[in-house]
Parts: C-alpha cells; sequence; structure tokens
C-alpha cells in the first residue's frame, strides 16, 4: 500500500527534475557521469556547432554555427524569457563575418569574441583579433569594438575566458611562448590591456595549447592540447589548479570516456560548477558498428548529431579532476 502511494510521488519527481532542467537549460535531462550530446535536435542537430556560453543570469546563450572548411562561422544566441527557451538565431553582433567563441565577462555585461571583421578604421584584416561587445543602455547589445594593438598581434587570437578579476585569458598562435599555440594571459589597466603573459610550464609546453576556459575566480584552468603523450587523439582536455602558494600545478589530462580519439576542446563549466560543457567531433557509434545499413539509416545518421561535425556535449564536473 505505501509503495503504490509512493509512485505517483516518484514520478511527480523524476517530471520535477526535467522540467527544472529545461528552465536551467535549454535540454530535458541533467548530464551524468557519461558525456552526452547537449541539447539535442537544438544546438547539436547535425549541423558543426562548436563552443558555448551561457550568461552569469542563466538567460542568454552563444554558441557557433561553423561551416566545417571555416569557409562561415556565425555565433547564435537563444534567450530565455517566461522561463522558456527560444529558438537559436544570429546574434545582433554576428552574421556578416567570420565570429566565433564567445565569452560573458562575470557581470554578463560584455561579451568577447574572437573575428577576422575590419578593424574599426574599415582596415581589412588576414588574421582573427579578440573583440568585444557591451549592452547599452536598453539592455541591447552595441557596437564590436577591437582590443587593439597589446591584446592582437598580427596573428590569430581566439578563445577569449574572463575571470572576476578582468584578467583576459586566450589562445595565441603568436611567438609569446612555447609552442605554435599557447595560452596566455591580459590583465586590465588604465590604458586597456597589459602585454599577454604566456602561462607557465606547467600548462604551455611544446606541443599545441588552446582555447582555455578560466575559473571566474582563477582557481582551476581547463584547456586542450594536441601531442602530449597521454592525448587520446586528435587532441583532448586537460585541468591545472592552483596550490595554496597560488601557482599553477602540473595540468592533469580528463579521464576517458570524457576524452576520446577525437578531437575534445572548447570547455565551458557553468558557474555553480557542476557542469562541463564542451565540443567534441566524435562519431555516432552506429556509423562504425560494422553493420550494413540502407540508405534511409545512412541519410537519418549522417545528417544528425554524431555524424563526425562538431557537436556540443556535456557531463558532470568532478571537483577531484
Amino acid at each position: 500500500m505505501v509503495y503504490r502511494k509512493l509512485i505517483p510521488f516518484f514520478v511527480f519527481m523524476l517530471m520535477a527534475g526535467k522540467s527544472i532542467a529545461q528552465v536551467l537549460y535549454p535540454d530535458a535531462s541533467m548530464p551524468a557521469d557519461t558525456p552526452r550530446l547537449f541539447a539535442i535536435g537544438i544546438i547539436s542537430d547535425g549541423l558543426s556547432n562548436r563552443d558555448f556560453t551561457i550568461s552569469p543570469g542563466g538567460d542568454e546563450i552563444f554558441f557557433t554555427l561553423q561551416q566545417p572548411r571555416f569557409v562561415s562561422s556565425t555565433i547564435l544566441r537563444m534567450v530565455k524569457k517566461n522561463g522558456k527557451w527560444s529558438k537559436p538565431e544570429v546574434a545582433p553582433f554576428s552574421g556578416r563575418y567570420r565570429d566565433l567563441e564567445a565569452a560573458f565577462s562575470t557581470d554578463g555585461q560584455t561579451v568577447y569574441f574572437s573575428s577576422d571583421r575590419p578593424l574599426n578604421d574599415g582596415v581589412t584584416k588576414k588574421d582573427f583579433d579578440l573583440w568585444r561587445v557591451k549592452r547599452d543602455a536598453g539592455s541591447n547589445w552595441g557596437q564590436p569594438e577591437n582590443l587593439g594593438t597589446e591584446v592582437n598581434s598580427t596573428k590569430n587570437e581566439f578563445y577569449p575566458s574572463v575571470a572576476k578579476s578582468g584578467n583576459l585569458y586566450f589562445t595565441v598562435e603568436a611567438d609569446y611562448g612555447k609552442g605554435s599555440e599557447d595560452i596566455v594571459v591580459c590583465k586590465p589597466n588604465a590604458t586597456g590591456y597589459t602585454k599577454p603573459e604566456s602561462l607557465p610550464e606547467d600548462i604551455n609546453t611544446k606541443y599545441d595549447e588552446f582555447n582555455a576556459f578560466i575559473d571566474p575566480g582563477e582557481q582551476f584552468i581547463l584547456f586542450s592540447c594536441y601531442g602530449r603523450a597521454d592525448d587520446m587523439g586528435q587532441g583532448d582536455l586537460y585541468i591545472s589548479r592552483k596550490d595554496n602558494a597560488g601557482k599553477w600545478m602540473p595540468a592533469r589530462h580528463l579521464p576517458s570516456p570524457i576524452n576520446s580519439p577525437a578531437l575534445d576542446y572548447c570547455p565551458f563549466v557553468s558557474r555553480d560548477k557542476k557542469h562541463l560543457i564542451f565540443t567534441s567531433n566524435r562519431v555516432n557509434s552506429q556509423l562504425k558498428n560494422g553493420q550494413t545499413k540502407t540508405y534511409q539509416q545512412l541519410q537519418t545518421l549522417l545528417n544528425s548529431a554524431g555524424n563526425g561535425w562538431d557537436d556540443v556535449y556535456w557531463v558532470k564536473f568532478n571537483e577531484c579532476w
């Protein structure tokens, strides 16, 4: 009798959990210890979707829709109103040039991103710079501004991530450090930013380190690297934490199945540090299970997430990594 009464309660709690998840994110259920596709059919939809950020207030999402050969790259936006998420649309400041990798400031009033758009004076760029766009008095996004020559070089700058201190972490292809791609930090000052400083050898190596997410309190940093001995394939996710003296400790390789033989990159950790959201081009196991498929089955698989293009995944964030 008690058991029968409990069944409706468990069903209610299950449905309530799904409703709460869908309010927080455009997904009907929360992630587990094994990565799974995020927002299937909305963000992970069979196109090449990559990188992810959500506003500190939890009501605005940006991610990038990219042609796989990088012919086009557009930042998309979703907005939550009255507890419901809108469909993805082109962000107000994107759509004309190759834009990607949006990141919110910790107060949610500024978005940083990478773009090959012309400079504000009309000068055409052949490389990617870091830009920012601020909310105006009406809470709309204004006109993007280039971060200037202290931050940007004549080579590519990618994947900005901003700490609460205002320190700006990003990827460079310039000669600031140890490899052909390094992670650097610029610190705010009275005139803008200091020149980029390469992070220490516990993070940057002779291999390619790129696409770093900085904890707002700067207690840990997540990034990708290609070429290390423990790399499972095309590039894996690593984490470094600070010790009690505030120094970065040697980076640790995230375990499988978070890392895979595919490229795993573009990490983002939710503000409550419960979820890791990242990009991967891992392939649906049904495409390589050795079984004969019909044309219709192949069409379905190749037009769905997991087809080998970029998709967004999420998993529980583990404080013990």
